[in-house]
Parts: C-alpha cells; structure tokens; sequence
C-alpha cells in the first residue's frame, strides 16, 4: 500500500481526509520499516506543535483496523509499518531498528498437514533478529 491508496481507503470508509493523517500515512510509507507511535510523534512535533500522544495513538489504530498499517510486538512495544498489498509472505524484522525483510517461503505449507481436522483461518509468521547494519 501506498499513501495514495491509503488515502482514498480513509475516504472510501467515510474518514476525513487531513493533512496530518496524510502526513502520518506519508511517514510510514517512506519508512518502510516497522516504527513506534514514539517515532510518529518525533516525526510530527516539528510541523504540529502541541500534538497529543492520544492523536497519534488514535490513528493509528483507526490505520490499523482500516487494514492500513500491519503491526507486531518488539521488546513489548507494539510497532507499525505500511501493510503489504501483494503476494502471501512473511517477515524478518530487525529488534534495532524495524528494517523489514520479506520471506517467500511459507511454514504453513508443512505445519496444515498436522492440521488436518482443524479450520486455520489465518496466520502470520516472523522472525526476529538483526539486520547486517545493526548486527
């Protein structure tokens, strides 16, 4: 997904179409990494002083139920990136610093054969570590 598409979803389900929202969706765009709403926050302070924690963390979970941003727990603390609009992958994420790699390969494949009486609705595999800049 991109800003643009992320714009017109935010339009398409009713939602006002703001600058700062677009300035949100701008940033994980190119971003393209998972962030922290602390790193929203840094990031719009300089342009709109005096924004709250409750707005930034209001949007976001109006991006993330919107099918937007994609989300997942590092070090206890939930972060954000720009949802994938292609093809089923996975994810590697960085701990340091939330650089994302994509994984084509999915453990499904062999872990539904184990599955067999069971209805899986879905699924979301990651691995966690260290980008070669962080490491």
């Amino acid at each position: 997904m991109n800003t643009k598409q992320a714009l017109n979803l935010l339009k398409q389900n009713g939602y006002k179409y703001t600058g700062k929202r677009e300035d949100m969706i701008h940033f994980f765009d190119k971003e393209n990494r998972y962030r922290t709403a602390k790193d929203l926050l840094h990031h719009m302070e300089p342009n709109y002083k005096g924004i709250s924690v409750d707005t930034i963390y209001r949007n976001l979970h109006l991006f993330h139920s919107l099918g937007i941003l994609e989300s997942t727990d590092l070090n206890g603390e939930k972060h954000f990136r720009m949802k994938c609009d292609h093809h089923h992958h996975h994810h590697f994420i960085c701990k340091n610093c939330g650089e994302t790699k994509e994984i084509h390969h999915c453990p499904m494949d062999k872990i539904v054969q184990e599955l067999d009486s069971y209805e899986v609705e879905d699924h979301k595999f990651e691995i966690y570590g260290f980008c070669p800049a962080c490491k």
